[in-house]
């Protein structure tokens, strides 16, 4: 009896071709999908009867999940929201620019306070030549 079942367990033995390849990716790569697409997806499986509608999931390698967000955004904003994109907000891009230019303006800030510390001291000195000479001219009569 014990050999019939190892006749069995070879007989259903995995072939080489059909064992996927065990190496991970150094980096998964994150599925996006296109609004259109997403509609489409949305309107076949709202239409399928209920039986139909996992083997939709299945051809699609989607999750219900997945489905149920698509629905919400396309509840709140139809094609806008079916069409945002995931990363940094547009709003992160003009903070930056604006610290950019928040930065520049204190820099040029600390030139003209330079520029204008200079002045006064050659004011100083200008004025202090000028007295200077002008004594040097009374004492000389």
């Amino acid at each position: 009896m014990s050999n019939s079942g190892a006749a069995a367990r070879r007989s259903s033995s995995v072939t080489a071709e059909e064992v996927p390849d065990p190496q991970v990716p150094e980096r998964a790569q994150r599925r996006t999908f296109t609004a259109k697409y997403k509609l489409a997806i949305l309107e076949e499986y709202e239409r399928a009867e209920r039986a139909d509608r996992g083997a939709i999931l299945r051809r699609e390698d989607l999750y219900s999940s997945l489905l149920t967000e698509w629905r919400h955004q396309r509840d709140r904003g139809a094609l806008e929201a079916l069409s945002s994109r995931r990363g940094p907000k547009p709003g992160k891009a003009v903070a930056n620019a604006a610290e950019a230019e928040i930065a520049r303006l204190r820099a040029e800030l600390d030139t003209a306070r330079e520029v204008i510390r200079v002045q006064g001291e050659l004011s100083a000195l200008l004025e202090r030549l000028s007295a200077d000479g002008a004594a040097m001219i009374e004492s000389g009569r």
